[in-house]
């Protein structure tokens, strides 16, 4: 909630809300991202192996996973949370902390087909991402092709009032 005149948008940062976001910035989000799938999975494989030890505790010995399954099931839950996260509010957690959201050709929320086919893409062509850092529009490949946008968005939708995000113009006295 915003107080009336005053936005928790800093000044300097106003002119860039609904803008295209960079690659540098989408990048630190996405590493945010990444560590918030490890330890999600890092804490899954324990919680698992809490309840084999709890099972059995004499016979307990950690499980181990081959590669293929651990890759499989981090691509799984990081599918999972990009398309759940993406449909609802359009924002990851990395998203959230970077100040960006994901949005359609119309500045709307991404259905949820679109943002599942996003984050498959998104995670078997990972690199795609680069190419926002020579497209003049600063989309990824995955953008170009499901037409959709990362863009600076600090505030929620609900609270945007266009008031809010214009630099603050000084009145012409009479």
């Amino acid at each position: 909630m915003t107080l009336r005149g005053v936005s928790p948008v800093p000044r300097e940062a106003r002119p860039f809300q609904g803008e295209a976001a960079g690659v540098v910035t989408r990048l630190v989000a996405n590493a945010i991202d990444g560590t918030v799938g490890a330890v999600v999975l890092v804490g899954g494989y324990l919680g698992f192996n809490a309840v084999l030890f709890l099972l059995d505790p004499r016979g307990f010995q950690f499980t181990g996973a081959s590669m293929f399954v651990s890759v499989a099931t981090a691509s799984v839950a990081m599918l999972v949370y990009f398309t759940a996260t993406w449909a609802t509010t359009g924002r990851t957690y990395g998203n959230h902390v970077m100040g960006l959201r994901v949005v359609n050709r119309y500045h709307q929320r991404v259905r949820t087909l679109p943002a599942l086919i996003r984050a498959a893409l998104c995670i078997i062509f990972p690199i795609g991402l680069l190419w926002c850092g020579v497209s003049r529009t600063r989309r990824s490949v995955q953008d170009v092709l499901l037409r959709t946008s990362v863009i600076h968005e600090w505030l929620p939708r609900h609270d945007v009032a266009a008031s809010e995000l214009l630099p603050e113009v000084p009145e012409a006295r009479a």
